[in-house]
């Protein structure tokens, strides 16, 4: 059957589900609003007038629009005023007993013909569902905060969702204004499952002291290109939640990359959770601002490795000499792996530092066991010199950009191979969810798969996380010379 979507129901007011109703009431549906009791009722009401008359102030609403808007819900207490709903979305807080429990009473007051979803970001919607007795009409419909201005609604089929649902599900999302994609029924589903697992993995990276917190966070905004660095992001979503998120992950399955790093059960334990609570990973303070360049206190330069050449134009431009490894006050050896090997081969290996170019604003600065404090003083500066932001860290496999991306493409991969999301949903999904400049499918052509499966090779011969060898999709693609997974038959 072709359902016609008029009236809706949302149960559970905060900031999200008052931003579902309004979703739902600016596509011109009939809404009816449900909170616990009255006080949670009139603010579910003041986050929506709130949210329109922000809009209105914009230019994004006239005066005519926001009253019709407003008109369109209705307020009540009583789940029983459901009962003619054609779809009714869950958003109460994220514990599977409450989900469960508010399930079984909508499927008792709810029409047959009702669809039930949930707005659940993590918790598996087929428990949900198996609390009904009509759990192929039961989805997940994931809206994005803020939900009247983010596009994303991740839309979760189980596997007994009755056939065509799901589309009827994502064509209301397309009819509310929205860009649905549509997934299966895995703990995170696309974007919290690849979001958290990455921002996981810088904490990590952090927790093993490879770079600094500033650092990760810069080599990501300014190296690939993201809104926030990992810290700032996790900040912005709560510690609490990320935990949480982690913890659903890790539950189902059981890889170490969704295992919570030690420092974020540490900070939640300590009340801090990030900007609702006044700090987490920074506090009070905002992301590190770059120091002024200053000239390093080195005469002669060395530089060594692929595009030794313009680098080395670019410091004598600056007024450094350029010398032969074994003469000079410091050795620059770009490279994207480890370069510890080259640096015994010198008679002076404490001079030498590893440098990664990273697009056109950043420098990773890779410090051997060698390595001496001053020669790395000196490189940092060389390198504001030039017009980058330097991020020091260990000389370790794939630095700190390569060795936080590419797990996350491998991720992606796997998840496509699993069948539950295509490539153009993941996509989508992460540009729209998260606000990233490309998706991890458009990442994958930009480097290229050979690129990414030797550079996971590396990261897994170094860690030894089960999780950075390739995915076997990645590597079959490689070996048979397939230049990219959009290629696939």
């Amino acid at each position: 059957m072709t359902r016609s979507f008029e009236k809706a129901g949302v149960v559970g007011l905060g900031t999200m589900g008052a931003g579902i109703a309004e979703v739902l009431a600016r596509g011109g549906l009939a809404v009816i609003g449900v909170e616990a009791d009255p006080a949670a009722l009139e603010r579910g009401r003041g986050h929506l007038e709130s949210s329109t008359a922000k809009a209105l102030a914009k230019g994004k609403l006239s005066e005519a629009e926001r009253m019709e808007i407003l008109g369109r819900v209705s307020f009540t207490t009583s789940l029983e005023d459901l009962a003619d709903a054609d779809l009714v979305i869950e958003a109460i807080p994220e514990v599977m007993e409450f989900k469960r429990a508010l399930f079984t009473d909508l499927d008792r007051i709810c029409k047959p013909s009702a669809v039930l979803a949930t707005n659940t970001s993590s918790l598996s919607v087929t428990e949900i569902a198996a609390t009904t007795t009509r759990p192929g009409q039961v989805v997940g419909m994931h809206f994005f905060n803020p939900a009247p201005v983010m596009k994303l609604v991740e839309v979760i089929h189980t596997v007994i969702t009755e056939d065509g649902l799901a589309e009827e599900v994502a064509a209301l999302a397309r009819r509310l204004g929205k860009t649905p994609v549509t997934v299966g029924d895995r703990a995170g589903f696309v974007v919290n499952r690849l979001l958290l697992a990455y921002l996981n993995h810088a904490a990590v990276l952090l927790e093993s002291c490879l770079a600094t917190r500033d650092g990760i966070d810069a080599a990501m905004r300014l190296g690939v290109g993201l809104p926030m660095g990992p810290f700032a992001l996790l900040d912005l979503i709560g510690l609490d939640t990320s935990y949480e998120v982690l913890s659903v992950l890790f539950q189902e399955s059981r890889d170490r990359r969704h295992a919570p790093a030690p420092i974020l059960r540490e900070l939640v334990t300590a009340g801090l959770l990030g900007r609702k609570s006044g700090g987490g990973f920074y506090r009070g303070e905002g992301a590190g601002s770059s120091p002024p360049a200053g000239k390093p206190s080195v005469n002669s330069v060395a530089v060594l490795g692929e595009g030794a050449e313009e680098l080395a134009a670019q410091l004598s431009a600056a007024g450094f000499k350029t010398a032969p490894p074994e003469d000079a006050d410091v050795v620059l050896a770009l490279s994207r792996n480890p370069v510890v090997e080259l640096a015994v081969k010198l008679p002076s290996p404490e001079r030498l530092v590893g440098l990664h170019l990273v697009g056109d604003k950043v420098a990773e600065v890779a410090s051997t066991v060698l390595t001496s404090s001053e020669a790395v003083r000196a490189v940092e500066g060389l390198v504001r010199i030039t017009g980058r932001t330097p991020v020091l860290c260990k000389d370790r496999a794939e630095f700190v950009v390569d060795a936080l991306l590419y797990p996350y493409l491998n991720d992606a991969v796997r998840m496509l191979d699993s069948g539950y999301a295509g490539v153009e949903d993941i996509d989508a999904a992460m540009k729209l969810g998260c606000g990233y400049p490309a998706g991890p499918f458009e990442m994958l052509d930009e480097l290229g798969l050979k690129t990414v499966r030797d550079g996971l090779r590396a990261l897994y011969a170094e860690y030894r996380e089960p999780s950075f060898a390739p995915a076997p999709l990645l590597d079959q693609l490689v070996t048979a010379g397939v230049r990219s997974i959009r290629d696939l038959p």
